[in-house]
Order: structure tokens, then sequence, then C-alpha cells
């Protein structure tokens, strides 16, 4: 049976020896004790308060509370986001615990959504792993070791609410 075996490893050595660059792969993550779900407090800064605020209708505001670029401030105003590690994803997170096409945001009228793009790690919505699900005003996204805050405008809520 050993003999079986080592064709094969002599086979992968042969592999990347011969100069054939390794497949790019997403670092798996930790999710028993890094994906806790506590949500946020009301402890947002004065300058993210007026970045909420002063959202036009049908866009939305996505803040990286924690991870790698916290504090990062992404405007959702298409009706299609990207979200991954590859450089042209429209929220670029560098990171190996992120897929290249990690998620898609979604816009429908004023309504927002999130799809995982078959993602290694997976994406969570409060504190839940989803293939797709519906953003609301406070809404938690994490994506590999980005956790971010979901906001609607303001002028939206009360549609969004009745709708």
């Amino acid at each position: 049976m050993s003999e079986q075996q080592d064709p094969g490893v002599a086979g992968l050595r042969r592999g990347a020896d011969s100069g054939h660059r390794p497949a790019d792969t997403t670092q798996t993550f930790g999710h028993d004790s890094d994906l806790s779900f506590v949500p946020f407090g009301a402890e947002l800064s004065q300058a993210e308060l007026d970045a909420i605020q002063a959202l036009p209708s049908r866009a939305a505001l996505l803040l990286v509370r924690s991870g790698p670029t916290a504090g990062a401030r992404y405007l959702l105003d298409t009706d299609v986001s990207t979200v991954g590690r590859h450089p042209e994803a429209d929220i670029f997170f560098d990171d190996v615990t992120v897929s290249r096409r990690h998620a898609e945001i979604t816009r429908t009228g004023s309504e927002f959504g999130i799809v995982d793009q078959r993602s290694l790690n997976g994406t969570y919505l409060n504190g839940e792993r989803v293939d797709r699900g519906t953003l609301v005003n406070g809404s938690e996204v994490r994506i590999g070791k980005f956790r971010m805050t979901f906001f609607i405008s303001p002028v939206d809520l009360p549609v969004a609410a009745n709708g």
C-alpha cells in the first residue's frame, strides 16, 4: 500500500518542482471562537453618524467595525457591489480569510440583500451563516476577519419598515 502512495506524492512533488504555480487558496478561519455574535452598541463616532445622516435615498453605508481595516466606510449606491479579495472587487478586502469572489451586496429599490458566492469561510449575517439574506438597518455582516455594520439611508427607513 505504501508503494501506491509514494508515486502520488512523487507526482505532487514533480508538479511543484516543475515551475507550476500553486492554486490560489483562501485560508480557513477558526469559526468556533472567532465568530461569536455580539451586536455593536451605539458607539458610533460623530463622523460616522454624520455620514449615515448624509446618505441619499436608495443608498446605504457599510462600516467596518473590526478587522484589518476597522473604521473604513463603504458607500453602497449601485444595484450590485462585489466583496472579495480580487483587486477588482468593489469592496476589496486584502486578507487570506476572504475569498477572491466572496459575496455580493444587491439593491432592489431601497432594499438591500447579501448573497454568498460559494466562499470558503462563508458569509455571516447577524451571527448566522447565510447563502443569502436581507440587510436591514443595523445588520451585522461578517466576511472573514471583517466585521461590519450596515446602515440604510434615513430617508428610506420608513419605506423599508412599511414595504
